[in-house]
């Protein structure tokens, strides 16, 4: 048997264990979401007590999410496929398994502690560079401006756990850094943001844990880097039907028959992304 890896992360990268357990589970599933072998043998390696969130419904919805954005990076892939893909706080995502082209060059960034427990599961290799760095630092930015290719920068529920003037500067930097950049994101709502106390997995973690960034329009972020524009903004109700088609079918059913009654409530978190301008550079305010 496998020796069982302890967990000793900050409170922050402790969320990345959701995601990990949703995809475990539904890959366990006869008909789930998604299939992620990876996952399920990481949760079954790891010295870690995920029973307070085994009834969470947010499982589920980390892996719609997750779902969603792969479609995203599957339509970078199929424009560019030499491109440079940036998993930032690539936590223990297991995208580069389920969509790697062959081709295309991954640059997986999080911070020490997160990359010291993915070292233990996952290899680099010459198409594929883990970056001990936060979302803010220029290391990983030097790496992929050095490749000249076409970008695309994943971060996916990684700067609504940032406060609001480090996620534009995020945002800001990358797209001035990287002309033509594909850039996907989730926002929260300053609703969102107040009821974590209610949120059923939230609700189990420190505050110290909670998402911070606030943004009811995501339209804002166009002002914020000249050539940025909006491209898609969508909510769980407007996954592709090949997706509705998997969910459970309570929500399932309330999607294609009452969505009414879900609007106001999925309205307030939102999958982004970005594309900036390939032919301006784009300006960042101090």
């Amino acid at each position: 048997m496998s020796q069982s890896v302890p967990v000793n992360l900050g409170p922050v990268q402790e969320t990345l264990l959701i995601p990990l357990l949703g995809r475990a589970r539904e890959t366990e599933k006869k008909r789930g979401l998604l299939g992620d072998p990876k996952a399920v043998e990481i949760v079954d390696r790891l010295a870690y007590d995920f029973s307070k969130w085994e009834r969470s419904r947010s499982l589920v919805g980390t892996c719609v999410r997750t779902c969603m954005f792969d479609t995203y990076v599957r339509r970078f892939l199929a424009e560019h496929p030499d491109g440079t893909v940036v998993e930032l706080g690539c936590g223990l995502n297991t995208r580069y398994e389920r969509l790697d082209n062959g081709r295309a060059y991954w640059i997986e960034v999080d911070l020490s502690d997160v990359v010291a427990l993915r070292r233990r599961f996952f290899d680099e290799g010459p198409r594929r560079t883990l970056f001990a760095a936060s979302a803010l630092d220029t290391s990983w930015m030097d790496a992929v401006e050095a490749r000249r290719a076409p970008v695309m920068v994943v971060a996916e529920a990684i700067l609504i756990y940032l406060d609001a003037p480090d996620a534009r500067k995020a945002i800001e930097t990358i797209a001035a850094r990287f002309p033509g950049v594909w850039i996907a994101f989730d926002t929260t709502s300053s609703r969102m943001v107040d009821s974590q106390a209610d949120h059923d997995a939230m609700r189990h973690l420190p505050r110290e844990s909670w998402f911070r960034w606030r943004c009811d329009d995501p339209r804002e972020i166009q002002s914020w880097a000249n050539g940025l524009r909006l491209a898609e903004s969508r909510t769980f109700l407007d996954a592709d039907p090949s997706l509705v088609n998997r969910f459970p079918w309570m929500f399932r059913w309330m999607v294609r028959y009452a969505p009414w009654s879900l609007r106001h409530r999925i309205g307030d978190y939102r999958l982004n992304l970005c594309i900036a301008d390939a032919c301006k550079d784009a300006h960042v305010e101090n």
